[in-house]
């Protein structure tokens, strides 16, 4: 009997998390409105992110909506490029643009009328998505595109309608945020019948950006037309069957083909599509490592897998509609960073040269102003081997960099500079601090005192000299002071946990700077000016790019402290007016002229912006004050009216995972608002349960009793069957496994929670 119930538990527990759960993701979920997700075929962190471009406008002109080169409501497909930004707010890639076609020979994509282009038409109702595929009827021209893709290698499915013109276009000059002058350099080479390689060098948001592609059909080519800036240098006829003697080429700043052939009626045209940082070499290694045959079926299915081993990590019980929210989130979630390596370990580094990763996979794509926030800390509980893996990454880009200094907003080997802060140190200090092994964590504290040590990046100078970023020197001045703080709090933690007490003692010190730009007459964190005064005039509902604040204003950077919250609750002048001001957030309005220069602010509740970063662990911060049921009725509100299963169903940009990983966390009922803490404050669940399965092979579980849309105010909370008697939990906790029950009523229990002895961490207390 002891041995039958033995083997039933083994079965449970090795299928209980057996279902499908690549059903419940909806990649058209954020590719309306202002999420700029798009919905193209891709594995988990894969590098190649192949997709329908909708839209590639002028980068002069309003291009803001078309960041990822899609829009749901869109009418047409201008072509499907190999390279795409997931919820970014800005934008580049859209490499490779091809496009099947038939009939004449268009080389410009042409404008919303598809007649005087090679765009096409489409309907909503003939397009499909779904884990590591996309599939869309062109209808100008009757052809069934369909993708797929492994993690470095596109694979195209064409079905042909009948035709003597049926064609392959390529366009190297287009590109997600086109202008004149963006393409430095290209070239393409037609190899043999079936084979084509080529690269080009852009200069975009990233200032010299090298990629190289390499291309095999199922079908020979008959014919092909390469083009530079619409002047024919050379017309080739293939042989079939024949390797050819001479490699035709075509290169320059405006180079585009046509490949030609005859199809029957329905015929299918295979293409794979393989890129690589390296060379065409590296390029075709990863095209035949990848994709040696040609069955597309299996490639599919290999991508569902990898999707369907990544989502069995995470098990829960909740309503269809939110099974679709979650899973969608965390499939967002692993979209970015990505592979920046070829299958044998080569990449292109910061310094332009060409590196081997010893020991480690290369990662690229480091939107670090938004990921330090949620997507890493969720990476250090379910991907804590990839986290490892884009640690290496950044401090191998910090040892390449000429300014040695860590990513901030890094991609295809190449630093933009974007957004403020230090937040790779962040990253570095979560996961070293959490327990997490290999990488040299001495070496890693030395690259992360270089950085925050380097006086010519973003007023540092001044702020080592003054203790705040003076804004007659530094534009953003108060809200880089906060984000220094915090990553200098970081540091100090890191330090304390290795032994290096003198560098503990410099970095604490800086971390209560934020205090210099407290101004206790407006109760604002404020800009100062080099000679100590007030940058004047203050408005804290008024939003500029180069203002006091990076994409918000004084209501919503007047919060930052995650390091000290009880420190900055005594600024305040205690709970009572804290509460009472943060009450005030989520209800001040004002007109929309104040938040016109700043594109980013979204999602607003009051002056609480859940569409920008900056707003993600506000609501959390009632626990600190005594008030844990406000945080619980603000996340509640927040989760339900600004998350949806819709193309519109992102309140913001999605930010490379950032907004999915704040919504995984919430849902769940806790989030990181301090990395680095180690504590996750709690909130309120939205799933009735949820099952963690830890790659340390324990299950974390959350089961949320009695909970609806109405009981969603904590009532109680058990941790492994005793009483939890805190706001928080902690990453041992969950690493450990065990169970958290909430209790859960249509009333707030105002009781719950308030113990000034334990609230959740503060530097100061």
């Amino acid at each position: 009997m002891k041995s039958f119930c033995l083997f039933v538990l083994i079965f449970l527990s090795q299928n209980i998390f057996s279902q499908d759960l690549t059903k419940y993701i909806n990649p058209f979920i954020g590719t309306g409105g202002e999420g700029h997700n798009y919905p193209g075929a891709t594995v988990p962190f894969g590098m190649i992110q192949p997709g329908p471009d909708t839209h590639l406008p002028d980068f002069n002109k309003s291009a803001f909506p078309w960041c990822a080169g899609y829009q749901y409501n869109d009418s047409f497909v201008v072509g499907f490029s190999q390279t795409h930004f997931s919820g970014t707010g800005h934008s580049d890639m859209g490499d490779f643009l091809i496009m099947p076609t038939v009939g004449e020979v268009k080389l410009n994509s042409g404008d919303a009328d598809s007649s005087n282009g090679y765009r096409s038409r489409i309907s909503k109702n003939e397009e499909w998505s779904e884990p590591g595929y996309y599939g869309v009827m062109l209808k100008s021209y009757n052809i069934k595109a369909e993708i797929t893709a492994t993690a470095r290698t596109a694979f195209y499915k064409f079905s042909y309608p009948q035709s003597d013109n049926a064609h392959l276009i390529m366009d190297l000059t287009s590109s997600i945020y086109n202008y004149e002058g963006k393409i430095i350099w290209s070239e393409i080479r037609v190899l043999d019948d079936y084979t084509i390689t080529g690269y080009r060098q852009t200069k975009g948001w990233a200032a010299d950006r090298k990629i190289y592609f390499a291309m095999k059909f199922s079908k020979p080519i008959e014919s092909y037309t390469l083009v530079d800036d619409e002047d024919f240098y050379y017309k080739g006829f293939g042989v079939k069957g024949k390797v050819l003697e001479n490699y035709p080429f075509q290169y320059g700043r405006k180079v585009k083909a046509h490949l030609d052939f005859k199809t029957g009626a329905g015929e299918i045209v295979y293409l794979k599509i393989a890129i690589s940082p390296v060379g065409t070499d590296g390029a075709l290694k990863n095209l035949e490592n990848e994709i040696p045959e040609w069955n597309f079926d299996k490639v599919k299915s290999d991508a569902k897998s990898l999707w369907q081993k990544e989502l069995e990590k995470v098990n829960i019980e909740a309503p269809e509609k939110e099974k679709q929210i979650f899973y969608t989130s965390y499939y967002h979630s692993l979209l970015a960073p990505v592979i920046y390596s070829d299958v044998d370990g080569r990449y292109r580094g910061v310094d332009g040269n060409i590196h081997t990763a010893e020991g480690f996979t290369n990662y690229t794509i480091f939107s670090l102003w938004d990921t330090y926030r949620a997507e890493h800390p969720m990476f250090t509980i379910l991907q804590p081997n990839r986290d490892v893996d884009m640690i290496n990454s950044m401090l191998a880009h910090q040892q390449q960099s000429v300014h040695k200094f860590l990513p901030v907003w890094s991609f295809h080997g190449n630093e933009t500079w974007c957004m403020i802060g230090y937040h790779s140190v962040s990253v570095i200090a979560d996961a070293y601090l959490k327990g997490i092994k290999g990488f040299d964590e001495k070496k890693a504290l030395d690259a992360m005192t270089t950085t925050a040590t380097y006086e010519k990046y973003g007023g540092l100078k001044y702020y080592m000299l003054l203790g705040y970023v003076p804004q007659d020197k530094e534009k953003e001045g108060a809200s880089k002071t906060l984000e220094y703080a915090y990553d200098d709090w970081c540091i100090s933690q890191m330090a304390f946990k290795i032994g290096n007490t003198k560098t503990y003692d410099e970095f604490i010190k800086r971390a209560v700077y934020f205090r210099n730009n407290w101004d206790a007459g407006t109760r604002f964190f404020r800009a100062k000016n080099s000679d100590g005064s007030w940058n004047e005039p203050f408005d804290p509902l008024y939003a500029a790019y180069g203002g006091d604040y990076t994409e918000g204003n004084g209501w919503q950077y007047s919060w930052y402290v995650p390091q000290d919250v009880h420190a900055m609750i005594n600024l305040y002048g205690g709970n009572e007016k804290f509460i009472g001001k943060l009450d005030s957030l989520f209800i001040l309005k004002t007109e929309d002229e104040k938040y016109k220069q700043v594109e980013d602010i979204a999602g607003l509740i009051g002056q609480y912006a859940q569409g920008n970063e900056p707003s993600h662990h506000v609501a959390y911060l009632y626990n600190w004050a005594g008030a844990p049921w406000k945080t619980q009725e603000k996340i509640h509100m927040v989760m339900n009216n600004l998350f949806d299963n819709t193309p519109d169903g992102i309140c913001g940009n999605e930010d490379c995972g950032q907004m999915s990983a704040w919504y995984i966390f919430s849902s769940m009922g806790f989030y990181p608002v301090c990395p680095g803490s180690l504590e996750y404050i709690i909130g309120t669940p939205k799933l009735n349960k949820v099952e963690l399965k830890l790659d340390n092979g324990k299950i974390f579980s959350m089961i949320a009793n009695n909970l609806s849309h109405e009981n969603f105010y904590i009532q109680s909370a058990k941790l492994n069957g005793k009483p939890l008697e805190r706001s928080y939990i902690t990453h041992s906790e969950i690493m450990n496994g065990g169970e958290l029950i909430f209790e859960m009523g249509a009333s707030p229990n105002k009781n719950l929670w308030t113990d000034e002895n334990k609230m959740p961490y503060s530097m100061t207390k």
